[in-house]
């Protein structure tokens, strides 16, 4: 059972506390993300897991023991990181068989296994190179296996696929997500890339300033984002923030946004339980619709300042008095910058957040 439990985990340097009494579950066989932007705490909550730092208030479980006092040896874990860390000294069969000696297997043993997990790996080709003499890619799979090799009850991957291009992180992606569902081993991979976690995510936990923001599923942090951190952090082209308050008129629920008012009515009900006034809307690119004519009744006008075509859809910057907003469209439309437009916001998919706590209204 390799099930990874932290309870109110806390970690202290000096005055400044990296992780913030986080509680968390993983469970066997999952792949867990750990998403946040630089200095969340995420490296730092791995390394606890590892054993390689020290928590300074909680428990960490692996399986059905206290790992807190256990050496990372003693944790039966094995963890990749960015640089690889390969012994330059050593061929790729070396690196690869070095934790198998560590265990005092038998050479016949150690050399079907290193053989094996090549093959796996598609770098037997490679296995008499030195890591001088191999790319990029050949290095991060030759990482990945001198971590396969061992079968530890968990993998813990620190960005390992930061130093590698588009095209090779895209197919590694597919790659990793393969194998971890080969070997069926709970796995647990740090990034500050939203897209690597989303695509490869059973679920992922959103870290800022050292606290735990959300834990759930790439469709629920997408869709349902706890607060506005976890909406602005999640997805691309970003989400559209604007400032509002609520006002009543005509019997009906207003956000007032300064050059443009949407009607909130539907959402009477959980706004009145909030007891505020002073909120954000939030809501992404691709569910906002851009037109050259109204619509709508709800349609406002707006002027195109920047369009930026991305391939097969194109973003159209825009602006309405002070505020910036930014449209998706999947299809050409022919607006120009300098051209006036109509934008629609899909209501279904609007966000409202209270402007004082940040958390999620809507």
């Amino acid at each position: 059972m390799a099930r990874v439990e932290l309870k109110n985990v806390t970690k202290r340097f000096g005055n400044v506390t990296a992780v913030d009494n986080v509680s968390l579950t993983i469970e066997d066989k999952e792949f867990m993300c750990i998403l946040g932007p630089s200095g969340c705490g995420k490296t730092t909550t791995l390394r606890m897991i590892a054993g390689l730092e020290t928590p300074t208030s909680g428990l960490i479980h692996i399986g059905d023991e206290v790992v807190n006092e256990m050496t990372p040896s003693e944790r039966d874990i094995a963890m990749v990181f960015q640089f690889y860390a390969l012994y330059p000294g050593m061929t790729v069969y070396e690196n690869l068989a070095f934790p198998l000696k560590a265990q005092k297997l038998a050479r016949k043993e150690i050399d079907r296994i290193v053989r094996e997990t090549a093959e796996r790996l598609n770098i037997s080709q490679i296995l008499e190179r030195k890591p001088h003499q191999i790319t990029a890619g050949q290095a991060q799979r030759v990482a990945l296996g001198r971590a396969i090799v061992r079968k530890p009850r968990v993998y813990l991957l620190d960005e390992p696929l930061t130093n590698l291009d588009a095209r090779l992180r895209a197919y590694m992606r597919v790659e990793l997500k393969r194998l971890q569902r080969e070997w069926e081993q709970t796995t647990i991979y740090v990034t500050h890339d939203q897209l690597e976690a989303i695509a490869m995510a059973d679920r992922i936990l959103i870290m800022d300033h050292g606290v735990l923001q959300q834990c759930d599923t790439p469709e629920g942090v997408y869709n349902r984002p706890a607060n506005r951190f976890v909406a602005g952090f999640v997805g691309s082209p970003p989400m559209n923030f604007v400032d509002a308050s609520l006002v009543e008129a005509d019997g009906r629920l207003l956000a007032d946004c300064g050059p443009f008012k949407t009607d909130l009515s539907e959402f009477r009900n959980i706004m009145g339980e909030r007891r505020t006034s002073e909120v954000v809307l939030g809501v992404r690119p691709e569910d906002v619709k851009i037109t050259r004519k109204s619509i709508e009744p709800d349609s406002f006008r707006v002027e195109v300042w920047v369009v930026e075509p991305i391939g097969d859809e194109t973003i159209y910057d825009v602006a309405v008095g002070e505020i910036r907003l930014r449209a998706l469209a999947v299809t050409p439309l022919g607006i120009q910058a300098g051209e006036e437009a109509w934008l629609t916001v899909d209501k279904d998919k609007l966000h409202v957040f209270d402007r004082r706590t940040h958390q999620t209204l809507v």
